[in-house]
């Protein structure tokens, strides 16, 4: 799995009013919780831009005044009107403990269903999945090439060694759904 450093100094003050004061000087507060005690930290809101902002799963790896700790990005809270990023949770990583992490779907392959007037449709760009950090795939790449129209991919249909799927079995990975094309042509 990608991994992603980002730089960090420790909060000391807690609170509304102090969290206020650190958004304005264009910092994101942030917390890393799990396996030890929690830190409280803010992160310069630009850099977090290529955490958050992209299609990709990262393992972090915060640089909080010089202490560097894995994690993964547990939650992002924005703002309801302006969508800026208010809070960051992390996870902290451990050696030996399974992390849940949001993995991208990549779709390979020309579907046949595809070739006679169907439609291609993904439903889920990203499915959960838990395993040992040294075993997370940095995408899920999905054969459709068998797929006829009106035939789904379901996540129970993914098998994939050292890794367990969070995301529910009946859950519609991608479809070929049917068209007015595809339906002159049967």
């Amino acid at each position: 799995m990608k991994s992603i450093q980002i730089n960090g100094t420790a909060r000391k003050d807690f609170g509304k009013k102090f969290a206020k004061a650190a958004r304005r000087e264009g910092m994101v507060p942030c917390i890393v919780y799990g396996g030890g005690e929690e830190k409280a930290f803010c992160i310069d809101a630009k850099e977090l831009k290529q955490l958050i902002y992209t299609p990709n799963s990262y393992i972090v790896e915060l640089n909080i005044d010089g202490v560097v700790e894995k994690a993964v990005m547990r939650e992002v809270q924005y703002h309801p009107v302006r969508e800026q990023v208010l809070h960051v949770d992390f996870y902290r990583v451990q050696e030996g403990k399974p992390v849940a992490v949001n993995v991208p779907v990549r779709l390979t392959g020309n579907a046949e269903g595809v070739k006679i007037g169907g439609k291609l449709q993904l439903s889920a760009r990203k499915l959960t999945v838990k395993a040992l950090v040294d075993y997370i795939p940095d995408e899920i790449v999905v054969d459709v090439t068998p797929l006829q129209v009106g035939q789904t991919i379901f996540v129970g249909d993914l098998k994939m060694e050292n890794l367990t799927f969070v995301t529910p079995a009946t859950t519609a990975v991608c479809a070929v759904r049917v068209t007015r094309a595809s339906r002159a042509a049967q």
